[in-house]
């Protein structure tokens, strides 16, 4: 998985799952129209960065530290992907969050505070940027040409370079399941 996008910047740190997607859209059992409320309250304010057209369409969202801190909910990542996002690039994770990033196709990006500050300077210069992602060499590319290496787990990372969740894996071993049932069976 390769790509290049523009970056939504909402470096704020400490976002945590009820600010992604806040509690009463968790209802929902499906992903079906959580995209729509992803971020909801601070929507409320016209100059939050998904209500500015310009925004649109952007696969990365660019976070501070410690994002997806708080409750564990699926939803988050959910929302994240549904809105279009693919990738998010921070200093940290909550690691539930991260585990449920994963577990749903979407990549958190965790990168060191002096690649980050460089990155958010670069989109300060230039809205406009682009960064590119290499998830086979756990490479991210800054505006500029600067490569950063990003931590992933290398079976999250096989899963998803395959395009498949843990279901898609173990039905792909039925097979092997089936004949070593017949043998110890």
């Amino acid at each position: 998985m390769k790509f290049t996008s523009a970056v939504v910047p909402l470096v704020r740190d400490n976002i945590d799952t009820d600010q992604i997607i806040p509690a009463r859209y968790l209802k929902a059992t499906t992903r079906t129209g959580l995209g729509d409320h992803l971020f909801a309250d601070w929507r409320a304010d016209p100059a939050f960065p998904l209500n500015k057209p310009e925004f649109a369409g952007r696969s990365v969202l660019l976070a501070g530290d410690n994002f997806g801190c708080g409750s564990s909910r699926e939803h988050a990542p959910w929302a994240l992907t549904a809105w279009g996002f693919r990738a998010i690039v921070a200093t940290s994770f909550a690691d539930i969050f991260r585990n449920n990033a994963l577990k749903n196709k979407l990549l958190p990006i965790a990168v060191a505070p002096e690649v980050h500050a460089r990155l958010r300077a670069a989109l300060e210069k230039d809205p406009k940027a682009t960064v590119s992602i290499d998830l086979a060499t756990a490479e991210i590319t800054l505006p500029g040409g600067e490569r950063a290496q990003f931590p992933i787990d290398p079976f999250a990372q096989k899963m998803l370079l395959a395009g498949k969740d843990e279901l898609g894996y173990l039905l792909g071993l039925s097979d092997k399941i089936d004949a070593f049932e017949k043998t110890h069976g």
